[in-house]
Formats: C-alpha cells, sequence, structure tokens
C-alpha cells in the first residue's frame, strides 16, 4: 500500500501554486489559440493525468 503524501504548506504556497497558475494560463492560451471547448481541455488533461497513473489505477478504469 502507498504511503500517503501531502504537499508541505511552503510547498503549497509555492511551486504547487505556480505550477497551477501555469496550467490553467496554458489551458486558456489553449483555447484561444484554437477555440476549443472547455470539453477538449478536459479531455487533454484527462491524457495527461493518464500518464501519472498508477498501474493498479488505469486497470481500474
Amino acid at each position: 500500500m502507498n504511503k500517503p503524501y501531502s504537499f508541505s504548506i511552503d510547498q503549497m504556497n509555492g511551486i504547487v501554486e505556480d505550477t497551477y497558475a501555469k496550467i490553467i494560463n496554458e489551458c486558456e492560451n489553449l483555447k484561444k489559440n484554437t477555440n476549443c471547448p472547455n470539453e477538449q481541455v478536459v479531455a487533454l488533461l484527462s491524457v495527461i493525468a493518464s500518464n501519472y497513473a498508477t498501474n493498479k489505477e488505469k486497470k481500474e478504469n
């Protein structure tokens, strides 16, 4: 069983917050430059997220 992980407060207020803002910004740029709907952005994020899923999680889906 995997040990639960939590970001530290410093990480949450630093790299995690920065990464979140960058992802949101890039998704907005994608929508602006391609006129794609939110659903297409969600589909892209889902594909990206699947790259980080464990083998067990991938088998369950």
